[in-house]
Parts: C-alpha cells; structure tokens; sequence
C-alpha cells in the first residue's frame, strides 16, 4: 500500500506527465492550423508549407505574418534559415519567396516550380517585417509612425522565439541569418540580439545580398558604377565628385529637399540614364505596364528561358486572391490590398545612416561564418562599395586572406568572383546577377547558398 508521501510523489509525476503531453498537444494543434494543404494553382510537391501570424506584442497587438517551407528532402536534418527583404518595409514573401529562392512563382492563375529553390538545401522560413509590412499588422496603426531599427530588431527576437516554440523539433538546428538591401540593417541587428539570447549557440553564419552596411561609402559608389557602365556621361559623373556626389543626394532626398547643385546632378542623372532602365538590374528590360515603378522583382525560370520582368505584377495579383489568402491564413488588416512594399509604413529613415558594419566584426570574432554577396548589375547598392567594406573590414579585424580573388564556377561557367579572409569572412560577386540576385542567376545564387550552409569555398572547378 502507497505511504501518503509515495502518493503525492506519485500523483505529482504524473501530473507533470500529463502537462508535458498537453503541451506537445496544443503545440501540435497550434502547428496544424497554420499548414497549408495546398496553395491554389500548385504543382504536387513532397515537402510541407506553413503560414500565419505570431504575435510579438500582447498589449499592441502587433502581429508578424510568416512563411515556412521545409526542405525538400530530410528535413529534420537540414538547417533553419531566416530570410529577411529590406525596403525598409518590403515584403520577404512577395520578394524573396515568390519571386528569388521560394519553391514557386507566379504565372497567369498557376504556380510553376522553382528548380533553384532554397529550401533543396535548407528549411526556409520567410518572415514579413516589421508590422505593416505584407500581411503583418499592429491593430494600433499608430505603430506605423516612426517605426526604427531598434523596434525592428527587437520584434523579430520575439518572433523568432515564439516560431521555435511553435516548431520546437528546430529549437536544436544550426540557425542562419540572410537577407539583402536594407536587410543589411534588419539581418545583423537581429544576430546581434540572437548572440545576447539562449539562442547564441544556434547561430552558426549570416548572409547579406546587395546590402546597406555603411551610408556614404555604398551610396556613393553609385555614380562611379553608372559611369563605368555608361548610363551616365562623363560631365554628370565629374560633377557628382565636385558640386554633389550621391550620398548628398539620397541624404537630402529623404529630407525632402534638395539643394541648387545636387538638384542639379540628379536632373542630369536622370533624364541620361531614361525611364526605360530599372537601377536594379541595368541590363534587364522594363515590365512595359508598370515602368512608371520601375519594377524590379523578376525572374528566370531556367537558364534558357527568358526573365519574366513583370513578375512583380504577376505576384501581387497572386497574393491579392482570396483564396490564396485563405490557404495561407493571411488577413488584410488596416489594408485594401498586398503590397510589395509597404505604403502606410512610416520608418524611421535617419536610421540608414547608421553604419552596421562593426556589427559583422563582432560576428566573427563571436565565431559566426559572414557572406557579403553581390550581383553585378546592381546600381542601387552596388558591389564596388560592398567589396571595399568587405576589405576593410578585414583589415581591421586583422584577418589574413585565405582565399585570394578568383572566379568561382557553375555548370562550367564563371559564376563570379570571390575572396575570403581567415575562413570566415567572405565577399563573393555573382555574375549577371541584380539587386535581388536568385531571380535574375537563380543556378549561380543557390551555388553560392549551399557552399556559404557548408562553410566551403566556393567551387573553382
């Protein structure tokens, strides 16, 4: 017969039992509500989708909307990848999972297979951020004034705590940070939180496409690439270097003046280079119908096929569907309509001016693997700045190159140029590439993806 103590030590196990069970329960319950069964117009695929909200303020009601495709094959050993767009206020949905390195794109009332998707290599988690962003929302839209880094950095921490509670079979994986333009902001703001947390050990690299490291060196590399590529004479560029170089533009631009002598450059500037060159990929062609936004969000489907450059429309009329907004538990809320990019975010732009470079010194002496990557055809952020940033650093920290400039190959071809420092810090170029390189070099960029998970250089052969 059981002493009352033996009891109470008996009762008390298995009620702790009991919990630990509802728990795993409820988690269950809570993953399943956000799976989707199938995205309207998809081709069969073996892997599983995930979206919907978590929320990141109680008392604000701030909800971040998130997209999360598991890796083609043996998932539950492949690691957790972020994928962060910039803007500040683009959406890492409409970007980077429809229209860079997700499983699908957008064609006509169909969805056709991605052959370079991300997620073969990776379980791929795209996150809409910050709130008011895409489908994420505050309910106190008051929140959308002077939205900051700060705030931005700090909510992402809590989603992705919350997600890994939500997901616990990947509270234990490798964790990777990537993102590009702005995201150069957003992807090391958040490292640097992750390495202050419980999750510092997770964290095991971060990547950065095309991003804002430091203001004036990445601006006004500008004037010098659309120069070197003849978008711009010789009498514009010279007096960008001697009455307003690009920096002075974008700073002032913001502010919402410009000056006599940077007015000036940015008249000539513009009527040279036309309406009809999208400054993201200045050797792509123009969406006809919607030049007057200069869209940019593409792709190539394979290499002999042609880039479609009004995907950017092909995906917001996707993502505007009802029933594609019911299979992937997204609401509108506080909008009529998805948006690439965000028109009732109010960011806090002074913030670019905040340098985050150091930010990836602090990484790698923290042990965590850095990639700076460019596409070539960029000349909003191009890859002269990021490369001379990229060597500086390296210079700083010390780090001595272990692997010298030289091409880096795919399929036989030249697929960029690369250097890395102390087997840690890594530059690379992709070639053909734009601003949003998977959709434009979709091969090339997931060549560069999976040697960046695997911490090797890139292929030479």
């Amino acid at each position: 017969m059981l002493s009352y103590k033996n009891f109470i030590v008996l009762f008390a196990t298995l009620l702790l039992l009991l919990l630990c069970n509802l728990a795993e329960v409820v988690t269950s319950l809570s993953t399943e509500t956000d799976k989707i069964t199938s995205l309207p117009g998809q081709p069969p695929v073996d892997f599983q989708q995930f979206s919907g909200y978590i929320n990141v303020d109680e008392t604000e009601k701030r909800n971040l909307f998130y997209y999360f495709v598991q890796a083609e094959t043996d998932p539950s050993s492949k690691p957790l990848v972020l994928w962060l767009n910039g803007g500040p206020g683009c959406s890492s949905i409409g970007a980077g999972a429809f229209a860079e390195h997700g499983p699908f794109r957008a064609k006509g009332n169909l969805l056709v297979k991605n052959e370079f998707s991300w997620n073969k290599e990776a379980n791929m988690l795209y996150l809409e951020s910050p709130a008011g962003v895409g489908f994420s929302y505050s309910a106190n839209q008051s929140f959308y004034d002077g939205v900051n880094d700060e705030m931005t950095a700090r909510d992402n921490l809590v989603f992705l705590q919350k997600f890994l509670t939500k997901y616990p079979e990947y509270k234990n994986r490798d964790l990777f940070i990537t993102g590009e333009s702005y995201g150069g902001h957003y992807v090391p703001q958040l490292a640097n939180l992750i390495l202050k947390s419980s999750l510092k050990s997770n964290l095991k690299g971060v990547a950065l496409g095309n991003p804002l490291l430091e203001f004036n060196t990445d601006f006004n590399s500008r004037m010098e690439y659309l120069w070197s590529h003849g978008l711009i004479s010789d009498t514009t560029y010279e007096l960008s270097q001697k009455v307003c170089n690009f920096s002075q533009i974008r700073r002032q631009a913001q502010q919402g003046f410009l000056s006599a002598p940077c007015r000036l450059v940015s008249s000539h500037m513009s009527s040279e280079i036309g309406k009809f060159i999208d400054s993201y990929d200045v050797t792509l062609d123009v969406c006809y119908h919607s030049v007057s936004q200069q869209a940019h969000i593409l792709n190539q489907m394979a290499d002999e096929e042609k880039i479609d450059v009004c995907l950017d429309d092909e995906t917001t009329k996707y993502l505007n569907r009802k029933d594609v907004q019911k299979a992937m538990n997204a609401q509108l809320i506080g909008v009529t309509h998805w948006t690439t990019c965000s028109n009732v975010l109010n960011y806090h732009m002074d913030d670019l001016e905040v340098p985050t470079l150091p930010l990836l010194g602090t990484f790698t002496k923290s042990g965590v693997r850095v990639l700076v990557y460019s596409g070539d055809q960029d000349s909003v952020l191009p890859l002269t700045g990021s490369r001379i940033l990229v060597t500086q650093l390296a210079k700083d920290l010390g780090l001595k190159t272990t692997v010298p400039y030289r091409t880096w190959l795919t399929d036989k071809q030249v697929g960029g140029w690369t250097q890395v420092y102390g087997d840690i810090l890594a530059y690379a170029t992709i070639r053909g590439a734009a601003h949003e390189a998977p959709f434009s070099q979709p091969a090339r960029s997931l060549t560069l993806f999976r040697s960046f998970l695997e911490g090797k250089p890139l292929p030479d052969v």
